[in-house]
């Protein structure tokens, strides 16, 4: 289970940029969670646009609202399932969102003013249908290729 919070001053985003959006960044972290492209593995995975008034947002002490349309702000949340989640995994995830970001507007590169927050959610700290989930109940659906079921089950002591 994957939640992905994209936090936008409201209209940022176009309709059709949240489409290709809900795509892409749900495989920017796939792809390095699971260790391949598998689009079974998919619903695994949410994707929450939410929109702030550009006076609910401030950056530098100032609100967004003060500033003007230059203030180009978001905030990315990542929450993960605790695994394989060593640095350069973290950090090909955060270059991946943001790059997918990037190429959804339109821009050669993202803006500096575009935050990612990468959260690992500790083992026997996520629930869903009614009980508490692990990952290491996911290792055997087939989306995980064997290097990653090996990583993830070392990373967990399992």
């Amino acid at each position: 289970m994957t939640i992905i919070t994209v936090n936008t001053p409201t209209g940022r985003l176009s309709l059709e940029q949240r489409r290709m959006l809900a795509e892409t960044l749900t495989d920017a972290v796939l792809v390095p969670e699971v260790g391949q492209f598998a689009p079974p593995a998919r619903v695994g995975f949410q994707v929450h646009f939410v929109e702030r008034q550009s006076d609910m947002m401030a950056i530098g002490g100032r609100l967004l609202a003060d500033i003007g349309p230059e203030a180009d702000v978001m905030v990315i949340d990542v929450a993960v399932m605790d695994g394989d989640w060593r640095q350069e995994l973290r950090a090909a995830v955060i270059e991946r969102i943001l790059a997918a970001l990037a190429e959804a507007c339109g821009l050669a590169k993202p803006a500096a003013t575009w935050w990612v927050n990468f959260r690992v959610i500790e083992e026997g700290s996520w629930g869903s249908s009614g009980g508490v989930l692990s990952v290491l109940s996911l290792l055997d659906t087939g989306v995980f290729t064997e290097e990653k079921v090996k990583a993830v089950r070392a990373a967990l002591g399992a």
